[in-house]
């Protein structure tokens, strides 16, 4: 078990539900709902699982992309998070299936497409460069630990990215 390769399925199974979204009747508001429910519990749960338990070890580990260190890429990390969850919170002031309700979809699901590409390309490519398999294995089961024990989802916090990085450098 490697945690970047567990997070890479998570980030399928995002992909997966969002598409799933767009294939649905749009007059099917409880569908919409439930699956979008699901969805958004799984991005939150997701979400703090990376900033508990990934991120302080690729604050430790890691030595950051070409284009800048690695402080650069958990506080934009960090931020990106932050943009899924506005976009997660602003479905809440709208019926399921309005417009409204499409607009705040689909903002978060441009933060988080944004957040998988960046993370892909450059937290998780540094991470298997500069973690040995234990601690990935290590921290995968810690994450999916975490996971398992919120499935019904947790309260959406913000984290102000500068104070995270100082407490978990």
């Amino acid at each position: 078990m490697d945690i970047t390769e567990v997070i890479l399925e998570q980030h399928h199974e995002q992909r997966r539900m969002f598409a799933l979204l767009d294939e649905m009747p749009r007059n099917d508001t409880e569908a919409l709902g439930a699956v979008w429910d699901r969805l958004a519990v799984l991005l939150e749960v997701h979400a703090e699982a990376e900033e508990r338990f990934f991120y302080p070890r690729v604050l430790q580990l890691g030595k950051g992309n070409p284009e800048g260190d690695v402080d650069d890429e958990v506080e934009d990390a960090i931020k990106d998070h932050n943009d899924i969850r506005d976009g997660v919170r602003k479905t809440r002031d709208h019926e399921v299936g309005s417009d409204g309700w499409w607009t705040a979809v689909w903002e978060a699901r441009k933060a988080n497409d944004d957040h998988m590409a960046e993370e892909e390309r450059e937290d998780l490519l540094d991470f298997r460069h500069h973690a040995d398999l234990q601690t990935r294995h290590d921290i995968a089961v810690q994450f999916l630990t975490f996971e398992s024990k919120h499935y019904a989802g947790i309260p959406i916090r913000d984290k102000d990215p500068q104070q995270y990085i100082s407490e978990n450098s």
